[in-house]
């Protein structure tokens, strides 16, 4: 390597830096940089077409990270050299990679003008005469040929190097102030989660020394959130978030206490263009904020979970005449409005037409600078026009002389809670309201039947008619109880989604006539008259079918007039069945709910279940109930249709 140029592979994810470094150690007339990569993945395959003296790798690459890539690169061609270059530094991370197999760690922040020399020095360190002493000592590099000078746009000239240096050092200054000033678990990890760097604070957090995190996936101290974490590094690197967060179980030593919960804050850090270059982590103990009881414990939580999910709540400020000043991430979620196309404008956009015209939004903010702050719940409107229901608060801001100098205002979209509410609402009413309908529809069936019972049990003073009627109403409750217990099974089973239909193939008209035939069979006195000249087979629940047609008839008997007629009829591809009678019909004011739960013309009209079911098995067997008002000598019809089979 002293008798010609060492070759080179470089391997940076920023283009800047390979840029600076290739021009910097060709120049120095020591080496050759055959190949340059972005990752793990360029790295392999350049180290196969060029079989290098040298590979530069760095620490924090994307797809594979530097520290996986040094063991792909050895296992590949075991003689090659690697040297990691890096912005993170550090002991562990020094120990961790020559443990791997590379011959040293050069941190970024080295004067580029020295590197050359360094990575002469460890080649040199690295190659041994045979008998163990170490070789001459390396030439050192040729000085360096001259760089071009550069001119600022004030046309004073600059030394190169000088801007060399300033690139390198972007990307190490921010990640120092960081960790040095750390006082809760910090970590410096690749842009694909393995950490490089951390603090004793981590350590402790994890139950082990700081060395011992150095190489390790954060991944695998997550408690089952690996694939949290990976998802969260790939949003920061395909967008430009500035922040993502996380929280997984921390380690708990057996016997150690109760389960602890860490918060994880991901911080990237980019260069000039943008790109993630490695990821800042902050590791917080967060369990006593979770068990905290006090009022103060409980602020200082919402404020951060206010933080920690600001994607939730819509949060911006206004000045003192409720214009627009800032607008963040939530914001745009819930409102729609890109800040480019509101920053500036009056807050009253986001209010519905009819309260910009009320002037609601300025009382608002007069309701908030008058008492300090001010909450509300109500109709707001997106940006494409459509409205959800927020719930807001606008607190007034002061300086520390008192002076009103605006607004802040946090908006969280309440639209699925309140439906959520209104459908319980909703839920309460119906269950009073069934409680309701079982207690009228059994009161009147049992007072008969326990009235008739004990007119029974004195049977002496009865005559044998007497005791018929007695014995038949008794009979007609019974059914009616009957008739009502089965609907309200069957209604429980439709809200359940538990109703199950045994269709088989059965002769409808024979069904008809056993309708007509319970009828009478329940109320001797009621005739109902069948119609159904001619042989018609379905295929259906003949259980659930003859549900329908009772609970049809039952209404016609009680809430019509005779006469009662059942008919049946082939109308093309469907079957009819007819139920009719010489009452004056449905209410006006009934007939728009007249299918829904509970329907009923007044207290006396029925449990609003009877028609419900008939829709609803109507429906399961792709059929319809229709119903055809009286008039012009026409009665009052209800109409049940259904497929016929497809061999009919």
């Amino acid at each position: 390597m002293q008798d010609s140029r060492v070759s080179v592979v470089l391997i940076d994810d920023s283009v800047d830096v390979r840029t600076l470094v290739r021009l910097r150690l060709e120049a120095s007339g020591a080496f050759d940089v055959v190949g340059e990569g972005a990752d793990g993945t360029d790295a392999v395959e350049l180290l196969l077409v060029h079989e290098p003296d040298l590979v530069l790798l760095d620490v924090s690459t994307p797809v594979m990270d530097g520290l996986e890539t040094l063991s792909a690169v050895l296992a590949i061609r075991p003689e090659t050299h690697v040297v990691m270059f890096t912005g993170f530094g550090g002991a562990d991370l020094v120990a961790k990679v020559r443990e791997l197999g590379a011959l040293d760690l050069v941190e970024k922040s080295i004067p580029l003008d020295q590197l050359p020399d360094r990575l002469l020095q460890v080649l040199h360190e690295a190659v041994h005469a045979p008998d163990g002493e170490p070789g001459p000592a390396p030439a050192p590099a040729s000085p360096p040929r001259a760089l071009r000078l550069v001119e600022d746009p004030d046309h004073e000239v600059m030394d190169l190097a000088a801007v060399e240096q300033e690139v390198l050092d972007e990307h190490v200054e921010g990640f120092r102030a960081l960790f040095e000033r750390a006082a809760i678990g910090m970590a410096t990890l690749t842009v694909d989660a393995t950490i490089v760097r951390a603090n004793a604070a981590l350590a402790r957090l994890m139950s082990c020394e700081p060395a011992d995190l150095v190489g390790v996936d954060y991944g695998r101290l997550a408690g089952g959130q690996g694939h949290v974490l990976d998802h969260r590094l790939e949003s920061l690197r395909l967008s430009d978030g500035a922040v993502a967060t996380f929280e997984h179980p921390l380690p708990v030593a057996p016997g150690a206490g109760a389960a602890r919960t860490a918060l994880v804050t991901l911080v990237p850090i980019r260069d000039s263009h943008g790109q993630v270059l490695y990821v800042f982590a902050q590791v917080q103990d967060i369990t006593a904020q979770r068990t905290a009881e006090t009022e103060l414990h409980r602020s200082e939580e919402r404020f951060r979970l206010l933080v920690d999910v600001v994607e939730e709540y819509a949060i911006y400020m206004l000045d003192t005449d409720g214009v627009v000043l800032s607008w963040n991430a939530g914001a745009r979620r819930i409102k729609g409005y890109q800040a480019r196309d509101v920053v500036g404008r009056h807050f009253r956009i986001f209010y519905p037409v009819e309260d910009q015209l009320t002037g609601h939004p300025e009382r608002n903010l007069e309701a908030a600078l008058e008492h300090g702050s001010y909450a509300e719940e109500g109709w707001r409107v997106r940006q494409d026009g459509t409205r959800f229901w927020a719930s807001v608060v606008i607190t007034a801001m002061r300086d520390d002389r008192g002076t009103h100098v605006g607004f802040t205002k946090v908006t969280r979209d309440q639209t699925e809670q309140r439906e959520n509410a209104e459908q319980r609402s909703e839920a309460m009413a119906e269950q009073s309201r069934l409680l309701a309908l079982t207690a009228h529809e059994l009161r009147n069936p049992v007072a008969v039947i326990d009235g008739s019972a004990h007119a029974l049990m004195d049977a002496t003073s009865l005559t044998p008619a007497e005791r018929g009627q007695l014995l038949r109403g008794i009979r007609s409750s019974a059914d009616r109880l009957r008739r009502f217990a089965t609907d309200l099974a069957t209604t429980s089973q439709i809200q359940g989604a538990g109703m199950h239909f045994r269709r088989r193939t059965f002769s409808l008209t024979d069904l008809v006539h056993a309708t007509a035939a319970r009828r009478r069979s329940a109320i001797p006195s009621v005739h109902v008259d069948v119609d159904a000249p001619e042989e018609v087979v379905v295929h259906a629940d003949e259980v659930r079918l003859g549900q329908a047609l009772d609970n049809l008839v039952d209404n016609a008997v009680r809430h019509g007039a005779g006469p009662v007629r059942l008919a049946v009829r082939a109308e093309g591809e469907q079957v009819a069945v007819e139920v009719t009678d010489g009452g004056d019909g449905v209410p006006a004011e009934l007939v728009p709910r007249l299918y829904d739960r509970f329907a009923t013309a007044g207290p006396s009209s029925g449990t609003g279940l009877g028609l419900y079911l008939v829709r609803e098995i109507a429906a399961r067997h792709d059929g319809e109930v229709a119903y055809t008002a009286p008039g012009e000598g026409r009665p009052t019809t209800f109409t049940v249709r259904i497929p016929l089979p497809a061999d009919t």
